[in-house]
């Protein structure tokens, strides 16, 4: 099975290794951020497995800072010759929401080749600060002493920030959200009890979950998690239309051919079929995405102008 599916890949992938070959020159993978966190373990998962079958060497360059958005522009601006991509998070798409005078278009001025693989988000609380008895009881508390319930965010704009104020908003409460750099941060002062609640990824927050550092509310998605089936959902607990999940994917600079997309996502759908990828992702608390460039589009679409409505009604502005 699996030299079938590594040969179903190489020939997806024979149009764009051609060239590659010819060229003798390492294709450059940036990822926006610092190496340990999911984006860089999920672009170096994929460019490791492409450099395999294509026979050439993908090299990954980590370029953080300023939301992600340094090392976008530095995609923005290459070549679209084949030997630049980006692999960024959902972050990619509110770059002009959060910072000041971007010098690229998140959406116009890329070509989407694939989203790599997908992540829930949960709901958690300090126990020291918030009650049980799930999210009916959190938001009664909340709605009594909204001043009580501070959350923890990683990052202006980020996934989980987006999620805080569309709950937010749906129960009438206006707590206060302070900004980290990062994952780690937050969930370090939320269990030292600086914050109440906060939106986390599940892979992250889940040891923490396990050993009664942090009680887990709700899973923010359309269906509960295979990693924590005992974890409601949000619309389970009265509370639909709050789908927040993380997501992982792979640009090219603007005027990438169409047709060397398209070749580049049918192998990056046919190496998430590999057990050993979709093993590797779930010690993330991911899993791969199955989806053509067409659907990519039209998910970017959506995701976009939800995200911007969101941001407007939160009031959040470019720092």
């Amino acid at each position: 099975m699996r030299r079938r599916q590594l040969g179903t890949t190489a020939a997806l992938l024979l149009g764009l290794a051609g060239p590659a070959r010819a060229q003798r020159r390492p294709v450059r993978l940036v990822v926006p951020a610092a190496p340990g966190v999911a984006i860089d373990v999920i672009g170096r998962l994929f460019a490791a497995r492409l450099s395999e079958t294509l026979g050439t060497t993908w090299i990954v360059e980590n370029r953080s800072g300023a939301n992600n958005t340094l090392g976008a522009a530095e995609v923005a601006n290459a070549a679209p010759d084949g030997q630049t991509f980006l692999v960024n998070a959902d972050i990619h798409l509110m770059a002009r929401q959060v910072m000041r005078s971007v010098p690229y278009d998140p959406v116009t001025d890329f070509t989407p080749i694939a989203r790599l693989a997908t992540a829930p988000m949960v709901l958690v609380g300090n126990p020291r600060l918030t009650p049980e008895g799930g999210v009916a009881a959190l938001v009664a508390a909340m709605r009594a002493e909204p001043t009580k319930f501070a959350f923890a965010n990683s990052a202006l704009g980020a996934m989980g920030h987006l999620a805080t104020e569309s709950f937010k908003r749906a129960i009438g409460v206006d707590s206060l959200v302070v900004s980290y750099r990062g994952t780690a941060p937050a969930l370090t002062d939320l269990i030292a009890g600086n914050t109440a609640l906060m939106v986390a990824p599940l892979g992250s927050a889940l040891p923490q979950i396990a050993d009664g550092r942090l009680r887990a509310y709700a899973i923010m998605g359309p269906r509960r998690s295979p990693r924590a089936p005992d974890i409601p959902t949000i619309a389970e607990q009265g509370l639909p239309g709050l789908d927040f999940t993380l997501w992982y994917a792979l640009w090219a600079p603007k005027g990438f051919p169409e047709a060397e997309a398209d070749r580049l996502n049918a192998a990056v759908q046919a190496l998430s079929a590999h057990p050993d990828i979709r093993a590797r992702l779930a010690e993330q608390g991911a899993e791969p995405v199955a989806e053509d460039r067409a659907s990519f589009r039209r998910f970017i679409d959506a995701e976009a102008g939800r995200n911007a409505r969101i941001a407007e009604q939160a009031g959040i502005v470019p720092e």
